[in-house]
């Protein structure tokens, strides 16, 4: 199937720019064609969304009509749940059980319902006398067209958590999707229509070079991204020669940190299904745990025969739990990680390698690593994929010491039964998300982003409204 582009509310081809193909990763079939928009495309895009902003058919719209669309479109989307689930387990190879019901498919729409709500939340506008003969009001107005920019790992979670503030604070958006997995998002624009949003607010354009002319345009006034550090690290540099306003979510390396008196069993559950989830391509994974020398023992037994049973399989296979990694080279980069660690003397107990019977397909066995130095690359560096370092310690302060020592700050768990000693943890550790007794879990209520080089900004929650709205002092002469 052939994708084009979708500017001004309608399906429009290139000017300029190629075609890429995306392939199903557990078959390597290609499974669709979209366009690799050029520059001019992007302009198309960035003016279109720009005339929408200005002549306030969105950003002067009330929080309640704002509000009303929004929900109409998450309503559209559960229509077509399954639709949607079947389509980005093809896409991505992510297993469909984990996709469909109960799973990204229903929590991104909650998401959306979440901000269709938060479009008519007023908190922090007010006005007092904070000097004497005249009385400030504060406005908090919406930035202006945002662009946006998502990752393969999670395509249409993420384009909920980039459109659903935006679209909640009063911006209009040019959106970019990963060009391997743009499927979701594409599909995404004809609900978008269809709920009333007017033509011109959403516009979705696709390409590899897409994202840096979206970065570097003049009109954009918020450049928002989720992706790997070094991206980030782009985007800062770009977006310094206009100014603009920046939020990322970048990579992350999640301690998961256990206690002499944890739940055993609790553990290796909650471990294994947060190193394993999306095949680990998940910045919040749990990729180093460590483990109070006095249980260290019985936890990397449980947890290697744990990682053992994993069934990995075909995406549509009732009983499988992790599908491929995404593509031949991000399985190369995974591998090469892991060919690493083993030179420089650390040791894989389970996996490594390609499982067995897949002739076709980008798998990788879950996999295990022990004896690997906190300096070592395998313990600092983001492998996104289905891999965990075990590392032992001995006390508090060194299990803090550990968890704190890497370039990130994006999530954390603290595994015990001492309240006293999980209040302390969740203060000190340096992760913008911290579990007690679990890993991964989020809702749409509450805030997800981080710190350091997991860089700055929230998702989900009031406070992702917020990120898409300037706060502006109006000061009135009694």
């Amino acid at each position: 199937m052939e994708y084009k582009l979708w500017i001004n509310g309608e399906w429009v081809n290139t000017q300029g720019g190629g075609h890429i193909a995306v392939e199903n990763p557990a078959t390597e079939e290609k499974i669709a064609e979209v366009i690799d928009a050029s520059r001019a495309d992007v302009d198309r895009a960035v003016l279109a969304a720009k005339t929408a902003f200005y002549d306030g058919r969105w950003s002067k719209k009330s929080p309640g009509e704002r509000s009303k669309m929004l929900w109409k479109l998450a309503d559209l989307l559960e229509t077509r749940a399954e639709e949607f689930a079947r389509v980005e387990s093809e896409n991505t190879g992510k297993p469909y059980k984990f996709l469909s019901l109960g799973g990204d498919i229903p929590f991104a729409i909650d998401n959306l319902r979440f901000f269709a709500g938060a479009a008519r939340d007023t908190h922090g506008s007010h006005a007092g006398e904070f000097m004497p003969g005249y009385t400030s009001m504060y406005r908090r107005d919406p930035v202006g067209v945002a662009g946006q920019i998502t990752p393969w790992n999670y395509p249409f979670m993420m384009a909920m958590w980039k459109i659903g503030p935006a679209l909640a604070a009063g911006c209009t958006v040019v959106l970019k999707p990963a060009s391997s997995t743009p499927l979701t998002t594409l599909m995404l624009s004809e609900l978008v229509a269809e709920a009333g949003i007017p033509a011109e607010v959403v516009n979705i354009v696709t390409g590899r070079s897409a994202g840096q002319a979206i970065v570097e345009h003049p009109d954009i006034r918020m450049v928002s991204i989720t992706g790997s550090t070094e991206s980030g690290r782009e985007v800062m540099r770009s977006a310094a020669n206009t100014i603009k306003r920046v939020h990322l979510e970048l990579g992350g390396k999640a301690p998961l940190i256990v206690f002499e008196d944890a739940d055993v069993q609790l553990v290796t559950t909650k471990a294994t299904l947060a190193a394993i989830m999306n095949t680990g391509q998940d910045c919040t994974a749990a990729t180093r745990v460590y483990v109070e020398k006095t249980l260290a023992k019985t936890v990397t037994e449980a947890l290697v025969e744990s990682m053992r049973q994993v069934k990995v399989g075909q995406p549509f296979s009732e009983d499988v739990q992790m599908g491929p990694l995404i593509s031949r080279v991000h399985r190369e980069r995974v591998a090469g990680f892991v060919e690493r660690a083993k030179t420089a003397g650390a040791k894989v107990v389970t996996g490594g390698c390609v499982p067995k019977d897949f002739d076709k397909g980008y798998y990788y066995a879950p996999t295990v690593i022990i004896d690997a130095d906190q300096k070592s690359e395998i313990v600092q560096a983001e492998v996104f994929g289905p891999v965990i370092t075990i590392q032992v310690f001995r006390n508090e302060f060194e299990a803090l010491t550990y968890g704190n020592d890497v370039l990130y700050g994006l999530a954390a768990s603290v595994f015990t039964k001492d309240i006293g000693r999980a209040m302390r943890l969740s203060a000190k550790l340096e992760f913008g998300t911290v579990w007690i007794n679990d890993h991964m879990p989020l809702t749409s209520e509450t805030p997800h982003g981080g710190f350091k080089q997991s860089g700055f900004g929230k998702d989900l929650s009031a406070e992702a409204v917020g990120d898409y709205q300037i706060t502006k002092h109006v000061m009135i002469a009694q």
